[in-house]
């Protein structure tokens, strides 16, 4: 079978940054006070996610600064999008407040002793050396009274760059980021203004009044949290699917299921797969988790351009015998409901609930937790430059305890083949088990290489 080349292990480079400066618009904006969503003041959206974007050298830019354009656009996509120059406050009864102050986004300007093809063919998340390619300035990290994002942009040596930055998950999901790093990508190349309009309106989706929880929301069981990964064993496993490969698994299915979408059945097909790796006790609870864009959910929808949190989170739930013992089309059955369980009387019954128990998180327990950026639109940013080589998030797993989550991102080879690249945080001793599951499906479910990136890039300052 066909291995897609190997991610490198080990890279010195010698990464050079400027002092970290705020960039705040370009004209003067409101200042004034706006209310978060309650769906964005959820407990389990109150931490940073790291992105990140790979761009290649184009001939037809030769002269031209990626960090001052971008430094500039940024600006001027502030002026639309002011609230992201703001800062959070600590409001009654933990309520977050933006206030809008026009203060500005953290940018650190820097430059790296390497080139775009010294990271390997495939680049995929987890990234090495994000400590680098993102620096955390001290201070700047905390959800309240510090800059929503930073930004770094880091020149490498073969005329390409990396655009890599840190969200306060409250502000956006990554629908609402890659709008508006698109809409620094049209400042970039020229435009006046964006092209999708910039929808604040977030008591869209506030609870409603009286609150009233009417559906059932496993998202949140209480359960004891055995710690059973410790963050030294979880090793990154990196798989491609190409329309072949899941078409194979295609043919485990029953007629009635063969036409399921290409995410349903690489999420089911994995969670069966890396649970009987793991071979928990067959009367444990096991579950899969995974975010739901609900803007389509609404009646009416979400106005176009909505750049808040409007996802959720789904869960299908059954035991470890049932799952592992019974044939690929029950964890897929599965996986369909709890997607069709996502109603708009869920998505009202939900947020009512998270307004009515306060502090309320996401139980992770025994859980696969995958995340799809492949329609999110990261990897269709252009700076001037193109499209980037890779383009989406940085990390699989930024919680305190490692989990089993994965990342499903979208890869073309360069040869005209296709597909999604989905990386996976599995334990060491796990790894073997699972390719050979995995193999029963699709014989050609291709492992990046035989390293999985257990050994970091290492960079000097």
């Amino acid at each position: 079978m066909s291995i897609l080349p190997p991610s490198p292990t080990s890279l010195a480079f010698t990464v050079r940054r400027c002092e970290p400066e705020l960039v705040a618009p370009t004209k003067s904006t409101p200042h004034e006070f706006k209310q978060l969503s309650d769906l964005d003041d959820q407990e389990c959206f109150r931490f940073q996610i790291q992105l990140i974007q790979f761009y290649r050298c184009d001939p037809s830019m030769h002269g031209k600064d990626p960090v001052k354009i971008i430094r500039e656009a940024l600006a001027q996509a502030l002026v639309f999008y002011y609230p992201y120059a703001g800062r959070l406050r600590k409001g009654p009864g933990r309520k977050l407040i933006l206030e809008c102050t026009g203060e500005g986004v953290l940018f650190i300007e820097a430059d790296a002793d390497v080139t775009l093809e010294q990271f390997g063919d495939i680049i995929h998340p987890p990234i090495p050396c994000m400590d680098k390619l993102l620096y955390d300035d001290p201070g700047s990290g905390e959800i309240l009274d510090c800059p929503l994002l930073l930004i770094q942009v880091t020149r490498l040596r073969c005329g390409g760059f990396i655009f890599a930055y840190r969200l306060n998950h409250t502000m956006s999901d990554a629908i609402g980021i890659a709008q508006f790093i698109g809409a620094v990508g049209e400042m970039a190349r020229g435009e006046c203004a964006p092209s999708i309009p910039h929808v604040w309106q977030r008591d869209l989706l506030n609870a409603r009044n009286p609150p009233r929880v009417t559906c059932t929301h496993h998202q949140f069981d209480e359960l004891p949290d055995p710690n059973d990964y410790t963050l030294q064993d979880m090793v990154p496993c990196s798989l491609f699917f190409s329309s072949m490969e899941v078409n194979a698994i295609r043919k485990h299915l029953p007629s009635h299921l063969k036409k399921c979408s290409t995410f349903d059945i690489i999420t089911a097909c994995i969670w069966r797969c890396s649970t009987r790796a793991l071979r928990p006790d067959l009367e444990t609870q096991v579950r899969v988790m995974f975010a739901i864009n609900v803007r389509g959910k609404l009646n009416p929808p979400l106005p176009t351009g909505y750049y808040g949190n409007a996802i959720l989170a789904a869960v299908a739930i059954t035991t470890a015998r049932k799952l592992c013992e019974n044939p690929l089309g029950y964890a897929l059955e599965l996986v369909k409901m709890a997607k069709a369980n996502v109603t708009m009387e869920y998505v009202h019954s939900y947020t009512d609930l998270v307004v009515i128990k306060d502090k309320l998180d996401l139980n992770r327990v025994q859980c696969y937790l995958p995340t799809n950026s492949t329609r999110v639109g990261f990897e269709e940013v252009d700076f001037g430059w193109g499209n980037p080589a890779y383009g989406g998030p940085a990390n699989l797993w930024t919680g305190p305890n490692p989990k089993l989550a994965s990342s499903y991102t979208s890869f073309s080879n360069g040869k005209g083949k296709n597909g999604i690249v989905v990386s996976i945080l599995l334990p060491n001793a796990a790894h073997e088990i699972f390719k050979k599951e995995l193999e029963e499906y699709t014989l050609k479910g291709h492992a990046i290489g035989g390293q999985y990136l257990s050994t970091p890039i290492k960079s000097s300052m």
